[in-house]
């Protein structure tokens, strides 16, 4: 009923520049919180950055100053821009939507739903 399409990622040098997407879509009410978060080969996923619907973000230390979030209400999308990126950088970053949705005709139910994953690599 639900789904997160994210895209955008892609292999880049060091010092490079990507833009990620991530569109929800189907049966959906609101959406609170988005963000971002990814998982390095043998590490735990880890939280990148979030953006509440009133436009108010928060971003993880290791990528403060380089990396910008934002959305689109209107869309259901989140964007996630990456400047001046390190090969530490590299990692499967998923889409995550904290919403709720229509179950029924007259039902509503909440969900935390993720994406199915893009990878970015960062060369040295």
């Amino acid at each position: 009923q639900v789904q997160l399409v994210e895209s955008g990622g892609g292999l880049v040098q060091a010092g490079g520049s990507l833009r990620l997407s991530c569109a929800a879509s189907g049966s959906i009410f609101s959406i609170n919180a988005m963000g971002w978060y990814r998982q390095a080969p043998g590490k735990q996923r880890e939280l990148v950055a979030t953006i509440i619907s009133g436009g108010s973000a928060n971003y993880a230390d290791s990528v403060k100053g380089r990396f910008t979030i934002s959305r689109d209400n209107a869309k259901n999308t989140v964007y996630l821009q990456m400047n001046s990126l390190k090969p530490k950088d590299t990692a499967v970053y998923y889409c995550n939507a904290d919403l709720t949705y229509y179950s029924g005709s007259y039902y509503l139910n909440t969900l935390d739903a993720w994406g199915q994953g893009t990878l970015v690599t960062v060369s040295s």
